[in-house]
């Protein structure tokens, strides 16, 4: 049983899903929703939210835990299978080898993270249809978006985060992130308090130096000198200023604007403080 503190954190996190899921409708009437479930403290703690929430809504919502067993080397989902099935979640656990198909393509010098993560999303994405789902809910917080935003930055070259939702390329589902403007330390003290059985994921921890942990460790750095930092670009992530940068498509698409979409900032008349005439001694002269 949670204590009076832990308690208070839940609803803290409870409130907060529930204002970023209204804030991008991520949860609408009628959602039969699949929450990928990985085994560590964010999709946990993702499930878990979230039942809390969709019993206080006005509406309908579906809740699927879905967990896929890649068949890694120690893996043991014994643990998650009990505790998913004693705390009356509907779910179904998946398994195929996608640990092989990962270490056969993978390339020297390269993580593994992106094929994995393509592999994954397949299988998840042809679950998702089979049992009749719109949406998968995936447990991405708001360490995770800063990172990938500073990766795209420094790395890419495009201004790019994780949304909150996206339509995925088929159209078949939409996908949403209601953890996307938590924490992750929240999410960290959380998941210790519920004793969530975590499945580490021994594929991505064999490989020590990743540019995401490159990055995690830019944002510890600039916390060190401004401790609301990561709040800040969050924020900053919500505020963009499309006439401020060099996006040519992105300035043509904000001037087609509907009218009910206003500028951030309204024109205002210039005040005016000097009359801005040149010195005598500095007018221009005609040399023959």
């Amino acid at each position: 049983m949670l204590s009076l503190g832990d308690k208070q954190l839940e609803e803290k996190l409870v409130r907060r899903v529930a204002r970023t899921s209204m804030d991008y409708q991520l949860l609408e009437d009628g959602d039969r929703i699949m929450v990928a479930v990985s085994g560590g403290k964010d999709s946990y703690s993702l499930l878990h939210v979230l039942r809390r929430l969709v019993a206080r809504l006005p509406f309908s919502v579906k809740l699927i835990a879905v967990h896929l067993d890649q068949r890694q080397p120690g893996y043991d989902g014994t643990a998650l299978a009990g505790w998913l099935a004693a705390q009356g979640y509907e779910h179904e656990i998946l398994s195929e080898d996608t640990y092989s198909v990962v270490l056969e393509h993978h390339e020297e010098g390269k993580t593994y993270c992106s094929l994995c993560s393509r592999l994954r999303r397949g299988i998840l994405y042809t679950a998702a249809e089979r049992l009749g789902c719109n949406k998968i809910a995936l447990g991405h917080h708001r360490e995770d978006t800063l990172e990938t935003m500073l990766i795209n930055l420094c790395y890419a070259g495009k201004l790019q985060a994780m949304p909150a939702k996206y339509r995925t390329d088929d159209g078949r589902f939409d996908v949403i992130r209601p953890l996307i403007e938590t924490p992750e330390a929240e999410i960290a003290a959380y998941a210790e308090t519920a004793g969530f059985p975590i499945i580490p994921c021994n594929l991505c921890g064999s490989q020590a130096v990743t540019t995401r942990k490159s990055m995690r460790k830019l944002l510890e750095d600039l916390e060190a000198t401004n401790p609301n930092v990561r709040q800040i670009m969050l924020n900053a992530l919500r505020n963009v200023r499309p006439t401020h940068l060099l996006d040519a498509e992105v300035e043509r698409a904000w001037a087609l604007r509907p009218s009910d979409i206003p500028p951030k900032q309204e024109a205002r008349p210039t005040e005016r403080h000097f009359d801005a005439r040149p010195a005598e001694h500095s007018r221009l002269r005609v040399i023959s």
